[in-house]
């Protein structure tokens, strides 16, 4: 999942992006709301953790314009503004959540787990297609019984894929899902991960639509998932 952090402070920023990636996320890191305004008009994200005090651009302002484009991504305000009157504020400008400094990391991913399943119209924690299930708060997998622990990588492809399923995610959007700015996209990585995937999860699990990408069977059973 590809998300944006919007945070002006150095240590703050730092610390956040590297609990993101060991949960698997591709995060961006940008440190003014001009330039996350301008990004947001030329690059996709699935969620934006967004900052208020801002230089250059307020994150209200941020989060005004981004609504106003009638852009639906999710958005986590997280911030140290904390009277009520400045959080019904955010939420009425159109954040679906509110996250006062300072916050325990793991309550932060937690929020971003809700929101998540909120996007896909679900309620359950576990990610599945019927034959895989995934776990995001542990990262484990189980298919036909067998439960298994997967690599970052491993971990953040099967989610995109398991977010929607039925849905063909091309190597292009997998990789941009899954890798953040300034990091190497490695020659073949969608295929190695994959194949790893299908051994641990069986041949089947992932299914290769020619000339398009990969899904997962929506509602499969463990045998009617086609190669």
């Amino acid at each position: 999942m590809r998300v944006l952090l919007v945070e002006d402070d150095p240590m703050l920023g730092n610390a956040v992006s590297q609990a993101l990636r060991d949960a698997s996320y591709a995060v961006d890191w940008l440190q003014d709301g001009r330039k996350a305004s301008t990004a947001l008009t030329h690059h996709g994200f699935e969620m934006i953790l967004l900052d208020l005090g801002l230089p250059q651009r307020d994150g209200l302002g941020v989060l005004r314009a981004l609504r106003a484009q009638g852009d639906a991504t999710p958005v986590l305000i997280i911030t140290a503004r904390d009277a009520i009157e400045q959080r019904i504020e955010g939420l009425d400008t159109g954040a679906d959540d509110y996250l006062v400094k300072p916050f325990a990391v793991g309550e932060l991913l937690a929020r971003m787990r809700a929101l998540s399943r909120r996007r896909a119209g679900g309620s359950s924690p576990v990610l599945t297609n019927g034959a895989i299930a995934l776990d995001p708060v542990t990262k484990t997998v189980s298919a036909s019984g067998v439960e298994q622990t997967l690599s970052n990588r491993e971990f953040a492809l099967l989610r995109e894929l398991l977010i929607r399923p039925g849905a063909v995610l091309s190597r292009a959007e997998l990789e941009d899902r899954i890798y953040g700015w300034g990091e190497e996209v490695e020659s073949n990585v969608v295929e190695f991960i994959i194949h790893s995937l299908r051994r641990k999860l069986g041949a089947e699990s992932i299914r290769n639509v020619r000339g398009l990408g990969w899904m997962v069977e929506r509602s499969a059973n463990p045998g009617e998932a086609k190669a």
